[in-house]
């Protein structure tokens, strides 16, 4: 698969503030990746890295696996990683015609992206006119005008309300079912959660993990269980390869699972035992368990 991004060890200090600590992270073709972490953690000084906007302390990156300049990488690539910044007396048009001469790209492409941001009606209103949720979208058209291969988003529902947040990530799905891979920073784990296929996690400029979304640690959720002997219901579990950290409460015990189980079988096993079960309830771990799990334990 086709690399379009590798950063390798990218290091960034502001004098004796670490905000980038030595990350390494590969992006391939066709996917959506997350770069998620709270303010901060590092996010928007990486993608300035990658962006030839802010110089690294150390480290290294290169675009299309090497095969071109950075110079020449960046008119393959659409970004917004600031507030929209379009003329208030101009309308989306008149705005988008303007961005098309500084870049060079040919203005046939404005009413197909105008659609795709579902601005259409409105490209003859002045942009002062739009709301946050609009200025927004159209600053995606404006960095899709080039038909990049990769589209950089810098916290693209930041601000907006729940209708808002839901249409940008619509057209970020839309966007990404077109084949084009996107890279998005976001502190918003359901955001990052609904659209990206992979995730790397910051925090104070420290990678804690990279990787599919579906796959962000070694847990596997927890079940809930009990038994009429719940000493040796634990002692049971403790001998299980599958079982983490063991928790009582109240009405039973609450069990982190290491590997994929198979309800049944925990029954039957501790059947087998002796343990007769009167409960045995699995609950899958939410990305956002995963993530406080994660920053707690670093």
């Amino acid at each position: 698969m086709e690399t379009i991004l590798e950063i390798n060890q990218l290091h960034k200090n502001y004098g004796t503030l670490t905000a980038v600590d030595h990350i390494t992270l590969k992006i391939q073709k066709g996917h959506v990746y997350g770069i998620l972490g709270p303010n901060g953690s590092g996010k928007s000084t990486t993608l300035g890295m990658v962006l030839n906007v802010v110089n690294p302390t150390s480290g290294n990156y290169k675009w299309f696996e090497g095969t071109t300049s950075n110079h020449d990488a960046l008119k393959r690539i659409g970004a917004i990683i600031e507030h929209p910044n379009f003329y208030p007396s101009m309308s989306a048009i008149q705005n988008l015609e303007l961005v098309c001469k500084i870049k060079n790209v040919d203005k046939i492409k404005i009413q197909e992206k105008l659609a795709l941001v579902d601005l259409l009606e409105r490209k003859h209103s002045p942009f002062k006119t739009y709301s946050l949720g609009m200025k927004q979208r159209l600053a995606i058209a404006s960095a899709l005008l080039n038909d990049p291969e990769i589209l950089i988003l810098d916290e693209p529902t930041n601000g907006l309300d729940p209708q808002g947040i839901r249409q940008i990530r619509d057209i970020i799905q839309k966007i990404a079912a077109s084949g084009t891979t996107i890279l998005l920073a976001s502190h918003l784990l359901d955001e990052v959660e609904k659209v990206c296929s992979h995730v790397l996690v910051l925090r104070k400029g420290k990678m804690l993990y990279s990787g599919p979304v579906d796959e962000m640690n070694h847990n596997h959720g927890s079940i809930f269980i009990d038994a009429n002997d719940r000493a040796a219901l634990h002692s049971f579990l403790k001998e299980k390869t599958y079982v983490g950290k063991i928790s009582t409460h109240e009405d039973g015990l609450e069990v982190t699972l290491y590997e994929e189980i198979d309800m049944t079988q925990i029954n039957k096993e501790a059947f087998e035992n002796g343990i007769v079960l009167s409960k045995l309830l699995h609950k899958k771990q939410s990305l956002e368990d995963q993530f406080i799990e994660l920053t707690s334990q670093n």
